[in-house]
């Protein structure tokens, strides 16, 4: 019964950090909208900021998940970027049936999340 409990309270953990990574996510994003509306932004400057949300929301995931493990902290901050990316690929595949962008694109965006998410691992 203990082992259980255990067990779904790890899910629980990674299900909480995603979740706040995705809120942080919509928040940052609704943030980019706003200024590019404002500001009119370049095109430059709008995929260094989506970059820049990526990374931001896996490291805060990160940590969350680091201080909620304790133990391998790194390797539940880099299992949270790569489950983010994974349900970032899933949504894109799910709203526009097919993937946008070339593999260098899709494994730029990999390396970022699981490395944004092992850096708030090792932060927590």
């Amino acid at each position: 019964m203990e082992k259980q409990l255990r067990k779904d309270s790890k899910i629980m953990w990674v299900l909480k950090a995603l979740l706040v990574s995705y809120i942080i996510t919509g928040i940052l994003l609704v943030i980019l909208t706003f200024l590019m509306y404002k500001i009119e932004l370049n095109e430059k400057s709008v995929a260094a900021a989506i970059i820049a949300v990526y990374l931001i929301s896996t490291l805060i995931g990160g940590i969350i998940i680091g201080k909620l493990a304790r133990v391998k902290r790194y390797l539940w901050g880099i299992g949270l970027g790569i489950a983010y990316f994974g349900l970032l690929l899933l949504i894109t595949l799910g709203v526009y049936r097919t993937l946008n962008g070339d593999v260098a694109n899709l494994m730029t965006t990999f390396i970022l999340c699981a490395g944004g998410g092992m850096a708030g691992g090792m932060l927590s």
